[in-house]
């Protein structure tokens, strides 16, 4: 079976590239934090609803997600509690929210309709499988950080906590494989459908990564090219429809625009001189990608 690992984004930044420049800043650094609870927080609630859909059977894998969602409340437990220690704040955090993107990119309805509930238990594990591996690369990138890093009380006091966290969502992730790995040796369809939804949710998960991190110009463009992409991993005759409900807020994207005025106020505020030699030049440079991609395209 296909095994899908997460990629860098565009621009090649990936977590290990990432968080070393976010935990020298301590703003950033509390950001990253409360995006990690945000997240544990919110799938305890994707959890609960596959448990409900599933309504008792099978028992065994009922029982399995109930036990994950424990697991995720704990982690948003010691992550509330270690950012309520530090001062921080706990509310929702600013900026594109991945796993916000990443819910908007789901095909919901097709999951619903008659007969589709072996295709949703499907994708639901497929969704869980891949964010948790998302997850598990972004915390073994911030210990590795942690470690370079001085080591102040409040670095240690952080280090302990994602060192708690991550061993679990490392079984989390192998959980989620046997399980995949299971389905898929009930018949040559349902091999075909896991292998199908893996396709699928690991282009949702670049997307919605990619969303998150990319501010620069030409983000729209970029956001737009990763929705084709979600959308040729659907049957045919679904993709109109899809790219229809998501074209207009994937162009607009006002969560994107709110948050470059945000961050260029910060910059600006800061350091005027280092906006327009730094900040602006770093801003049109996305235009450079999308010229680049368009070239790829071509030839």
């Amino acid at each position: 079976m296909t095994v899908a690992y997460p990629h860098k984004s565009n621009n090649g930044m990936g977590a290990r590239e990432i968080l070393p420049h976010v935990v020298r800043d301590r703003k950033l650094h509390l950001v990253m934090l409360n995006r990690y609870r945000y997240n544990e927080q919110h799938s305890c609630l994707d959890l609960t609803d596959l448990v409900e859909k599933l309504d008792g059977q099978p028992k065994e894998l009922v029982r399995d997600l109930s036990h994950h969602i424990a697991d995720e409340a704990r982690h948003a437990m010691w992550l509330t509690d270690l950012l309520m220690e530090l001062g921080a704040d706990i509310g929702k955090p600013p900026g594109v929210s991945y796993i916000n993107e990443f819910d908007r990119l789901i095909d919901q309805e097709s999951y619903k309709q008659q007969g589709k509930l072996d295709d949703g238990l499907i994708g639901g594990l497929a969704a869980i499988n891949v964010t948790e591996k998302r997850g598990c690369e972004y915390f073994s990138a911030h210990i590795k950080a942690l470690k370079e890093a001085p080591k102040t009380e409040e670095n240690i006091k952080i280090i302990k906590t994602i060192e708690r966290i991550f061993p679990e969502e490392v079984g989390h992730v192998r959980w989620g494989n046997r399980w995949l790995a299971q389905i898929a040796k009930k018949s040559p369809e349902h091999r075909q459908k896991v292998e199908q939804a893996k396709r699928q949710y690991v282009a949702i998960e670049q997307a919605a990564y990619e969303s998150g991190i990319d501010l620069m110009a030409g983000a729209e463009l970029r956001r737009l090219n990763n929705l084709l992409e979600v959308a040729n991993t659907l049957p045919v005759w679904e993709r109109p429809q899809y790219l229809i409900e998501r074209l207009p807020q994937t162009l607009l994207a006002p969560e994107l625009q709110m948050t470059r005025i945000q961050v260029a106020q910060k910059a600006w505020q800061q350091d005027p001189q280092g906006f327009i030699e730094k900040f602006v030049p770093m801003f049109l440079k996305g235009l450079n990608q999308v010229s680049k991609n368009q070239q790829k395209a071509v030839s």
